[in-house]
């Protein structure tokens, strides 16, 4: 049966009329919320910048104001306060000031209309200092026995995105929910250097080179974690590059300079492999090589690496010379910086092939040596 439309609206003048008497309420359409006044996209709560020299950096100042008729400014630290200007379409504003690198200093941001501030924001903990990528397998991620703090008050981690936040462990952004070295590795150059230190971190579980390859990238023989690795229907495997993507998307999100180094602690994954998952050590040599390259032509710039000496399995296998070699050859050909040797680590430092929390610490030492041997041929 058809329903007039007269009939229809009838109906409803009488249902509200009779949800008001009876002292109901008529649903209200919510209003949207209006746009903040001032949101300030950079820098946030424990970003720390890279510093270009050993005193200086650049501190990058970004945000919009919603509100038109106003004016911004900034102020760094204990400086004067300076105009930010804004641009008239966008109602965004981006500005890079110098700032010297040490403590952690405040960034301010206000907008006035003639003598009134209408909006602000204070971003307590800014700095300028040391910032890392870290990737690899486990031992590069949050799989250690026993959760780590940063004692120095100084470090912090980057989930690879938009947060920073105090460098505690599980490392944002990394694989696993326990300990990792890095805070160990961050105090350690804190204490050196009297700047801050930041990573962000990547590092997935139980993989393989030929895991963290470019997309498209081909292999004879699949790792055994299968993780972005498919048939290409051939007799062959694919990578599909999903790990290598996790490390660009850091890559692009520090932007260019603006970081100091990948950390990579990889190749456990593939010692002591079945010979359906082996790989020889010229090939581990290659797809190493292929893997800082692509990162590399990516970033357009020559992004350091240094790379660690790893393939302890168990203490019945804490050593695979051939892929030691080849880990070697990558220092010795100038492809990659020489970073620890972590073999040394056994027994009294392990749970397992990962770390025990004195491992943990001895992992961090060993790293923050390798990192600040290099640091201290480059500063200026």
């Amino acid at each position: 049966m058809t329903r007039c439309h007269g009939c229809l609206l009838r109906n409803r003048i009488v249902g509200v009329a009779l949800a008001l008497a009876c002292g109901g309420m008529l649903p209200v359409a919510a209003a949207p919320a209006p746009a903040p006044a001032l949101t300030v996209t950079s820098p946030r709560d424990y970003q720390v910048f890279q510093r270009r020299t050993a005193t200086q950096g650049t501190v990058l100042v970004s945000g919009t104001a919603a509100q038109a008729q106003t004016v911004a400014e900034m102020r760094v630290g204990d400086g004067a306060w300076e105009d930010l200007p804004i641009d008239p379409q966008t109602r965004a504003f981006v500005k890079r000031v110098p700032h010297a690198a040490g403590g952690w200093f405040p960034v301010e941001v206000r907008l006035k209309n003639g003598d009134e501030v209408v909006a602000q924001a204070r971003i307590e903990h800014v700095g300028v200092g040391e910032v890392f990528i870290v990737a690899g397998q486990s031992n590069s991620a949050n799989f250690g026995a026993g959760r780590q703090e940063s004692k120095s008050g100084r470090f912090s981690s980057f989930d690879g995105v938009a947060a920073w936040a105090p460098g505690n462990d599980p490392q944002r952004g990394g694989g696993g929910g326990g300990g990792s070295f890095m805070p160990a590795f961050g105090d350690a150059l804190v204490a050196r250097y009297d700047v801050p230190v930041a990573v962000a971190c990547c590092g997935i579980g139980s993989t393989s080179v030929r895991n963290w390859l470019p997309a498209g990238e081909t292999m004879t023989k699949p790792p055994k974690s299968g993780t972005f690795i498919k048939p290409d229907g051939e007799g062959r495997w694919v990578c599909t590059g999903q790990a290598h993507e996790m490390l660009m998307k850091r890559v692009k999100a520090l932007g260019e300079h603006g970081f100091r180094a990948v950390l990579w602690h990889q190749g456990g994954s593939d010692s002591f492999q079945a010979p359906e998952n082996d790989i020889s050590g010229d090939d581990y040599r290659r797809m190493m090589g292929r893997v800082i390259a692509a990162s590399r032509e990516r970033a357009g710039w020559n992004v350091p690496w240094l790379t660690a000496k790893v393939s302890y399995r168990s203490e019945g296998q804490p050593e695979n010379p051939a892929l030691r070699a080849a880990q070697q050859s990558l220092w010795d050909d100038g492809v990659a910086i020489a970073g620890p040797d972590t073999d040394t680590l056994r027994r009294e430092h392990r749970a397992g092939v990962h770390f025990n929390p004195r491992g943990l610490e001895a992992h961090g030492t060993l790293w923050a040596d390798k990192v600040s041997a290099w640091l201290d041929t480059i500063l200026r």
